[in-house]
């Protein structure tokens, strides 16, 4: 079975410590634990707050959120838009490094968004899991509220922080968003169905380090040298 307290190694365990207490929560947990007897679920156990473990509370300083993690094999990491270096590339990564080739002016094939989490990048899906091969089946099964306290938690207690929202199901998290403490990018979703819409020439990339110039914080290495 699937528990926080097995998994979640940074700061937020604390910060997070009453939604597990929490009855959405514990069914949630209950609910995985069904789902594991009967499908493969992904990202692995061990993935599933891979974006907590890898970007704590204290040093989040721009926020990505997503949908629902790959459900192709091997392909989630627990990492929004992420998988593992030599994985097969699905088509929003590769239109996410395409949009970020044209922004930054560069020359770019693959990307380790594990760098990213590194630097302060917290790389949120809205659903943390789901089966494999059946995208949004674990949809509207209590994530969303677990994924929504975060988003309120930094909201709340952190301030200039940059959220960057591609596509509706992470613009809707905006209401969570003061605007006169935090900055907020959006733009259509970089799947192939709407990355012609507006994703395309966002560039997210380049406005965010500005941002952060400004702020005196360190901008992203969006691209290792």
């Amino acid at each position: 079975m699937i528990t926080p307290y097995n998994n979640i190694t940074t700061d937020w365990i604390n910060i997070l410590s009453k939604e597990f207490e929490k009855t959405y929560f514990i069914e949630l947990m209950n609910f995985l634990n069904e789902e594991e007897k009967k499908f493969i679920i992904l990202p692995k156990k061990n993935n599933v707050f891979s974006a907590l473990n890898k970007t704590s509370f204290k040093n989040t300083k721009v926020v990505i959120i997503g949908q629902d993690p790959y459900h192709g094999l091997n392909q989630a990491n627990g990492l929004a838009f992420s998988v593992n270096i030599g994985a097969k590339q699905p088509p929003s990564l590769k239109n996410i490094i395409k949009e970020l080739s044209a922004d930054l002016n560069l020359d770019c094939r693959e990307i380790n968004l594990n760098n990213w989490a590194k630097q302060g990048v917290l790389l949120l899906n809205s659903t943390l899991t789901v089966r494999k091969n059946q995208a949004g089946s674990h949809k509207n099964k209590g994530w969303e509220t677990f994924t929504d306290k975060i988003i309120y938690k930094i909201a709340k207690h952190k301030k200039e922080i940059i959220f960057i929202l591609w596509g509706n199901q992470a613009i809707k998290k905006n209401y969570h968003i003061d605007t006169s403490k935090h900055y907020i990018l959006q733009a259509p979703h970089p799947s192939p169905l709407s990355s012609y819409r507006g994703f395309f020439g966002c560039k997210h990339f380049s406005k965010t380090n500005k941002i952060l110039k400004k702020l005196n914080k360190k901008p992203v290495k969006w691209i290792e040298e």
